[in-house]
């Protein structure tokens, strides 16, 4: 199992020298590296040549759900033959538990898991425990506690063709690692037994199962089956089932934790009392009695994270088991738009522990409960080994950490930095229209980043009144939401987007050749070098790319912004005269974001359920079509897609039964 690249592209401009230093640095062992690469230059790109030159299991780390998934699916299309995952939060909401002394409130833990995500998760940790050619796309959720890897792997079941091995006993190990059986509603993390055939569906599989078949207390037969049509896949000589969930322990450490928990809630009770706690203290020997009950009994409890550390066999205060312990030691790790995503690493611990500290105060959790916990950034840095930031804005910590930092400044289509332009405050509204008349003129598309969301929603309005086809764009958007606005941006449904900090890293927008910053001045967290480097780089992808910067006054971060972006010009033009290069806008396909909102229509024209019943083979085989339609998006990482397929599903078969009808 070898990474292979599979891409038209070749290196271009300075990518081969970025990706041989790269390389290089990496084989002798340099800890920290930084790859220095401006919007368009194909920093993915860089990155999928190292992998493949290096070998070695690679986790990417990005600051969103919406970026990790984006570079999820460029690695999925530069490595096709190799195991490319993808790993976030797979809470679609979430609500942790807490309480507020000044209202006497407690809030208890509300949560709703996405079931796809839940399975990539999965499908990410067994390809790590099974194979090398894996690259993980994570959010920063991935430095949370999982689980140990250990245990997560000792308790697997292996299967062989031709071993001894009894019907029964499987299925109890299947029980023992939290599969459930349903003959009748199969789905993955469930099982089905009928006489000596054994189904399985796998945790992590999306449409594949797996049939053992016995005879005379032996494995006689594992197949793949799809499973959907029945069909054969391919037949096996050896399976590993991995466990349903990441939190799982032996039988000999779930008796060990239930007794430790029950000493360290008896000494935390002395506490309690001896602080004249004594309400606190009922209230945490009730609680805490109430989950060990549910522990012995079904071996499990609602909020059974909180007493990981004694299944983990961990020390109070050591650090959890995260996704990084799953990886082997010489693992390679990208942290992707590093000015954002390390400072994102770094303040995860502490938000955590304050919530922590006031439930074990008022006696909702025993002291243990702090140990179910993000990594502390210096535990991060322990855990890594080789490290690759990777941004067009390296903030100090970066530069200082770096052994080598490597530019990568030239565009393979030969774009320049945009030109940026000063102009006065004055009037800025309607310099900022006609300009973008004279965009719209030219089938071009134009944003503008305010400092306020009240700002964003009024220029709008008054935009939309000059007759200005747009739309704001601010955290108050959902992000699907947000994703759609931005494809109506790019297919000419809007021609100017107002946004506040959403107009930053990783948005590839190649219509866009103007970008206006207002209150360009005002220094602040959206007003930073780094902030206006990167907003500046939203017009990099146009050859009529320009800046336009709304001001009164140059700041310290306006003048250095301005002198980088020039700097960068020269060089990039220096190269072009050099090599006869005559720079290209960018062009790519508008197509259909793997994690953006899709409208109804676009997926699903509307159904006519009366023609529909006039033949029932009809019906049967259209739910057929949009059950396997809505197994390819999930496939694909399309959710929403997928999600709204199965909304349909539903709604005809409520249909039918109101009908008293059935689609079989």
């Amino acid at each position: 199992m070898i990474f292979r690249l599979c891409s038209k592209f070749k290196p271009a401009g300075d990518q081969p020298e970025a990706i041989e230093k790269l390389t290089a640095g990496t084989k002798k062992g340099y800890p920290f590296q930084t790859l220095l690469g401006v919007t368009g230059s194909g920093k993915t790109f860089t990155m999928a040549e190292i992998i493949e030159k290096t070998q070695r299991p690679t986790l990417v780390i990005s600051h969103n759900k919406t970026l990790t998934a984006q570079l999820a699916s460029e690695f999925a299309q530069f490595f096709p033959q190799n195991a490319v995952h993808y790993f976030v939060s797979y809470y679609d909401y979430y609500q942790p538990e807490a309480y507020i002394p000044q209202t006497d409130t407690y809030i208890a833990k509300d949560a709703k898991i996405n079931d796809e995500i839940d399975r990539l998760r999965h499908a990410a940790t067994s390809s790590l425990l099974s194979r090398r050619d894996v690259i993980i796309c994570a959010s920063v959720s991935c430095i949370y506690n999982l689980g140990s890897p250990l245990d997560y792997q000792k308790v697997r079941i292996i299967l062989k063709k031709g071993e001894r091995r009894e019907r029964d006993f499987v299925l109890k190990q299947l029980v023992a690692i939290k599969y459930t059986r349903n003959d009748v509603d199969f789905h993955r993390g469930t099982f089905r037994a009928r006489g000596d055939v054994l189904e399985i569906f796998p945790v992590y599989a999306i449409s594949e199962i797996i049939r053992v078949e016995f005879f005379d207390g032996q494995i006689e037969k594992i197949t793949k089956l799809n499973y959907l049509t029945g069909e054969k896949i391919k037949t096996l000589s050896e399976i590993e089932i991995y466990p349903a969930t990441h939190y799982v322990a032996p039988d000999e450490k779930m008796k060990m934790a239930l007794l430790q928990i029950k000493e360290d809630l008896n000494l935390q009770v002395k506490e309690l009392i001896r602080q004249r706690k004594n309400l606190e203290a009922k209230r945490l020997r009730q609680r805490t009695n109430y989950d060990l009950e549910m522990m012995k009994e079904i071996s499990f409890c609602h909020g059974i994270e909180n007493y990981s550390r004694y299944f983990d066999g961990r020390a109070p205060g050591q650090p959890p088991f995260t996704l990084l312990d799953y990886f082997p030691k010489d693992f390679l790790l990208f942290i992707d738009e590093s000015h954002q995503t390390v400072p994102q690493l770094g303040g995860m611990y502490e938000g955590d522990k304050s919530r922590k500290d006031i439930l074990v105060d008022f006696g909702f959790r025993l002291p243990s409960c702090r140990d179910n916990r993000p990594l502390k950034f210096l535990e991060f840095e322990k855990k890594i080994g080789q490290c690759i930031f990777v941004s067009a804005t390296p903030r100090e910590y970066e530069r200082k950490k770096s052994k080598q930092i490597i530019e990568q400044l030239i565009r393979p289509t030969g774009l320049l930095d945009p030109k940026v332009e000063i102009k006065p405050t004055s009037g800025q509204i309607d310099d900022l229209i006609l300009k973008i008349k004279a965009r719209v003129v030219k089938k071009q598309r134009v944003l503008v980043t305010t400092l306020t969301k009240r700002l964003a929603e009024e220029l709008t309005d008054y935009l939309l009144k000059q007759d200005v086809k747009c739309h704001y764009l601010h955290s108050e958007i959902k992000t699907f939401e947000r994703l759609e606005i931005l494809r109506d941006l790019r297919q000419g449904i809007y021609d100017v987007i107002v946004g506040i900090n959403l107009l930053r890293e990783g948005l590839d927008l190649p219509e866009v050749s103007l970008v206006a910053i207002l209150d360009a001045d005002k220094e602040s967290y959206l007003r930073d070098s780094i902030s206006l480097i990167q907003t500046i780089g939203r017009a990099a992808r146009h050859t009529d790319g320009h800046i336009v910067m709304y001001a009164d006054k140059i700041s310290k971060s306006m003048k250095y912004a301005i002198a980088e972006t020039q700097r960068r010009r020269k060089i990039q033009e220096k190269y072009n005269k050099k090599h006869n290069i005559i720079p290209r806008s960018i062009k790519k396909e508008i197509y259909e974001t793997r994690l953006a909102g899709i409208k109804e229509k676009e997926i699903l024209p509307k159904i006519d359920f009366e023609k529909l019943l006039k033949n029932k083979k009809s019906v049967k085989e259209y739910l057929h079509d949009l059950q396997n339609q809505m197994e390819l998006f999930a496939q694909n990482l399309e959710f929403e897609k997928a999600a709204r397929v199965r909304d349909e599903i539903k709604t005809i078969k409520m249909w039918l039964n109101k009908k008293n009808l059935t689609s079989k």
